[in-house]
């Protein structure tokens, strides 16, 4: 299929590149970027006044698949990844069963060859079951198709084992992805410890769970010079914190979360349970950390956490409801809205955080539209209007806080391997 695009404005970062152009595809590939091509295509899309992206690369996403299919597929995951301009999409490991193992990767690689629309690389768990007793089959798993190792949904509280861990990944060449809680600190709390467990009577989750493992990972990360990335860092401590370990050169790097950067505990007014999330929505002095994170690349990474649950399963007691919301299809406008519009960052900074940055965590060879690369993009309109409506995502569930928010910036066409996938026109 040829594929023609008009007069849009190709950002991307991988060659520092923001001009008006034309792109053109065919049979999967970028053939050609220049002023003005002019070929008979099977479609021809009239990209004026929007922006030609590379395709989006979210390195922390839930799929439920196998096992909690209630919440998710693969496919309907994929489904809504597309729909928010995410191309490569990295899924977790806390499937029931976890993807500990070399058939449940095969399974996950597999079902995503039938059934994706786009490009889904499975995380493999640290330790067998996410027990944090046995070191989960790493090799093997690496093998069969893992990007990355990560006990994502709790931290591994053994030092020890963690460390042989970072050990195998340094060996394999894969980053290990760190969810940082101290479990007992967290001691059964459900919202950041402030003006949201005040008002409420609800337990507070205190900064220091969070910030203490941040740190901990990243003295092993220096003792075995492996590659770690820290997910959704919710507090300034953790700004901090990791801001200080690169300067020492220390191989780390790290993500936020749309979420974290829009929303703070005073969001919390009642008992929603689409407000509960793992990390927390912490303090305004958290969100502005993150915010100057982001602005000098302590964080050079945005990421989803994309965490489907049910309508049922978010009703009812606030203190029992699942973590987590959705994110895919909420994750652009949110990022456009409170971080291009309001200055925060560049155009181009924003996009890179999106591609680039998560291409070069993973080793993968994406985030780029260039000639003779692989047709992974996305053609979007920053400057419409609307409010988000949850319910015309194309997640199965919808979960989320951001319904009847006001956004700017809308993904129009989702483009795989050279295939329109995803269009909202």
């Amino acid at each position: 299929m040829k594929i023609l695009i008009k007069k849009g404005t190709l950002i991307d970062p991988s060659t520092n590149t923001e001009k008006i152009t034309d792109v053109l595809i065919n049979n999967g590939i970028v053939e050609k970027i220049e002023e003005n091509i002019n070929e008979e295509s099977d479609k021809i899309i009239d990209a004026k006044d929007k922006w030609i992206l590379p395709g989006f690369i979210d390195v922390h996403v839930h799929l439920r698949d196998p096992g909690l299919t209630h919440k998710e597929t693969i496919e309907t995951g994929a489904l809504s990844a597309a729909y928010g301009g995410f191309t490569t999409i990295c899924a977790m490991p806390n499937t029931k069963p976890a993807t500990d193992n070399v058939d449940t990767v095969k399974y996950i690689v597999d079902k995503a060859k039938e059934k994706a629309v786009v490009n889904v690389l499975p995380i493999g768990a640290i330790t067998k079951g996410q027990s944090g007793e046995e070191i989960a089959d790493i090799f093997g798993m690496r093998k069969e198709g893992i990007c990355a190792i990560s006990e994502d949904g709790k931290s591994v509280l053994d030092t020890k084992m963690l460390k042989a861990a970072m050990l195998i990944a340094k060996k394999l060449g894969i980053p290990v992805l760190s969810h940082c809680e101290d479990i007992s600190l967290v001691n059964g709390g459900v919202v950041n410890e402030g003006i949201a467990s005040a008002t409420l009577d609800l337990k507070g989750i205190s900064n220091d769970s969070e910030s203490i493992i941040v740190a901990r990972d990243i003295i092993l990360a220096k003792s075995t010079n492996s590659r770690l990335h820290i997910c959704h860092v919710s507090t300034k401590e953790s700004v901090e914190i990791i801001r200080e370990a690169k300067k020492r050169g220390i191989n780390v790097s790290a993500e936020v979360c749309p979420h974290h950067f829009t929303l703070t505990d005073e969001f919390i007014t009642d008992y929603d349970g689409n407000t509960k999330m793992n990390p927390p929505l912490r303090s305004r002095d958290d969100l502005n950390a993150l915010l100057e994170g982001l602005k000098d690349n302590t964080i050079e990474i945005i990421a989803t956490d994309h965490a489907p649950h049910t309508e049922e399963e978010k009703s009812g007691d606030y203190s029992k409801v699942p973590f987590g919301i959705v994110g895919f299809e909420t994750a652009f406008a949110l990022g456009n809205t409170e971080l291009v519009e309001k200055g925060v960052l560049t155009s181009m900074e924003f996009v890179r955080k999106l591609t680039e940055n998560p291409a070069k965590l993973l080793g993968i060879d994406k985030g780029s539209v260039s000639v003779g690369k692989v047709a992974d993009l996305v053609i979007a309109d920053p400057s419409v209007e609307y409010k988000i409506d949850v319910n015309k995502f194309h997640s199965k569930s919808k979960n989320s806080p951001f319904n009847n928010r006001t956004v700017k910036g809308k993904i129009l066409y989702t483009i795989v391997n050279g295939n329109i996938v995803a269009e909202n026109n």
